[in-house]
């Protein structure tokens, strides 16, 4: 009796265990809680414009790391610009929120654009802003490795 008891109780817990199988996502992404919303944040994230091609890590610390290229360039090469230090501040409560760093006086934001008007927007937009407060480059952005 405590034989098939234990089968039985068997038979229950595979079908469990290869439905949260199914669900497993080998991606791990970060919650981050900033100003009282929550958000799903890769660890890392690589965007391609027309061009340049960026990297954002998050750090150890929470900040978060820009590495940029020249679009054409492979990511594996030295980068031609790397600044630390960055932040993530959500925009509203829809998922949408950008990156932001500092550059010698330049302002660098990377957007990510969930909720937007037409199905055809980009899913990152770069956004660089010089020191006199100009956007000096504003490049749609595709997604080539999150």
């Amino acid at each position: 009796m405590i034989k098939n008891l234990l089968f039985g109780i068997a038979l229950c817990i595979v079908p469990v265990s290869l439905v949260s199988a199914n669900n497993f996502d080998p991606k791990p992404y970060y919650t981050t809680n900033n100003k009282g919303y929550t958000q799903n944040v890769p660890k890392t994230v690589i965007i391609k414009t027309k061009k340049f091609k960026v990297r954002i890590d998050k750090q150890p610390n929470g900040n978060y790391l820009y590495q940029s290229w020249g679009a054409n360039t492979k990511i594996t090469a030295k980068p031609n610009m790397i600044i630390s230090n960055g932040e993530l501040t959500p925009d509203g409560s829809g998922g949408n929120y950008y990156y932001e760093f500092n550059n010698n006086g330049y302002i660098y934001q990377v957007w990510r654009n969930y909720l937007t008007d037409s199905a055809k927007k980009a899913p990152y937009t770069l956004v660089v802003i010089n020191d006199k407060g100009d956007t000096v480059v504003k490049q749609d952005a595709y997604v080539v490795k999150q």
